[in-house]
């Protein structure tokens, strides 16, 4: 095999397939990467940990058709070092590769391209057209929930739920660890796909939001998302990833949802005021919790922190709340992963009773739900 490609170009690539490539290294050639140059003006660059895989297609100069794997991480760093300019990239038949930038020259060993295993074969056809921006929108008010290498499998994946009719097709993700949940949903502009389920319910791992993520944030074309019995297809321009669902049944998050009350029962805070407090006061909460206590009580909010070892804080601030005063107490981390991804000026709480969901509303957007559970303080 042997190319020439734009540094910039395939830097691009490698970018991309940094989270997707195995780092545990149980299988070496994991660690790799595959090129596949099929065409004289183009290459493509794959990369697989068995559960995701990700393909994209790079504009270069096919002067000798061919595969190879090379190490991804060792080649972005070379990459990373270089200045702009073409690069000269020849692979021999002993998988040594020799790469050529102006003066410089750098020889990697890499893997026989015939062990890497092969992507699964993808339909084109049955894929839902999203917006970037809304599915970004969407991933980001949820994925800080999702539980993190969590003892209940499940809960390490977001669930997905495309819900079409004949006028509509709405988009639902929910993340939950058990501490936190949160929902967010809108309907997209584009029509239902004909013959398509009314309801498609997926769980993908945390991984693959978090690659998807990634791409979305690079702008651009607008994606297409479709899901096969065990597989989540997500295609944008010239680029496909691929995830395996995780199998098992997501909890009935609807029954851990608080019905909305009036609003004598809610307090309406200043997003950023409140943000600031809990992080001044959670400076001095116990390490392990960060507990928090909060007192609600007319027109206030008073937020304490005490750790035997170091002190106490206490703030307060001005809130909107006409009900009985509530003592609770909170993990603060948790209400600051929230406050993070609500974009007004105001956020609202509710709470029925001092140990009870804690049901938080970003006003305006009645697409977004979260629910955090309090803590004995």
């Amino acid at each position: 095999m042997k190319l020439r490609i734009a540094r910039d170009e395939l830097l691009m690539g490698l970018q991309r397939v940094q989270g997707v490539v195995e780092k545990r290294n149980t299988m070496p050639i994991l660690s790799n990467i595959l090129f596949e140059a099929k065409a004289d003006d183009a290459v493509d660059i794959v990369a697989t940990d068995l559960e995701i895989g990700m393909r994209g297609l790079y504009k270069a100069k096919v002067e000798e058709r061919g595969s190879a794997t090379l190490a991804a991480r060792k080649l972005y760093e070379i990459l990373k070092e270089l200045k702009e300019g073409d690069i000269d990239l020849t692979v021999g038949d002993n998988n040594w590769a020799t790469i050529q930038a102006g003066k410089s020259q750098f020889k990697i060993v890499g893997l026989p391209s015939s062990d890497y295993p092969a992507l699964p074969a993808i339909e084109r056809e049955g894929l839902t057209p999203l917006t970037g921006a809304g599915l970004l929108e969407l991933i980001r008010k949820t994925l800080f929930a999702v539980g993190d290498n969590d003892a209940r499998y499940i809960l390490n994946g977001l669930l997905v739920t495309l819900i079409s009719s004949e006028k509509k097709t709405t988009l639902r993700l929910v993340g939950t660890d058990g501490h936190r949940l949160a929902v967010a949903e809108q309907e997209l502009t584009a029509p239902a796909i004909k013959d398509a389920p009314k309801e498609i319910k997926a769980i993908i791992p945390k991984k693959a939001a978090h690659e998807i993520r990634r791409l979305l944030e690079e702008g651009e074309s607008e994606p297409l998302i479709g899901f096969t019995k065990n597989l989540m297809i997500f295609r944008k321009s010239g680029l496909l990833l691929t995830s395996r669902l995780m199998e098992g049944n997501y909890p009935n998050y609807q029954q851990v949802v608080p019905k909305e009350k009036d609003t004598a029962g809610r307090v309406t805070a200043d997003r950023a005021e409140l943000e600031g407090a809990l992080r001044r006061v959670g400076v001095l909460s116990r390490d392990k919790t960060n507990a928090v206590k909060v007192t609600f009580s007319s027109g206030k909010m008073v937020l304490f922190s005490n750790n035997p070892d170091v002190g106490e804080a206490t703030e307060e601030l001005p809130v909107k709340y006409s009900g009985e005063p509530v003592t609770t107490g909170f993990n603060a981390r948790y209400l600051l992963d929230v406050l993070n991804v609500i974009d007004g000026e105001s956020v609202s709480l509710q709470m029925d009773a001092p140990l009870s969901p804690c049901l938080i509303r970003e006003p305006g957007n009645p697409g977004f739900t979260c629910v955090v559970m309090p803590i004995k303080v």
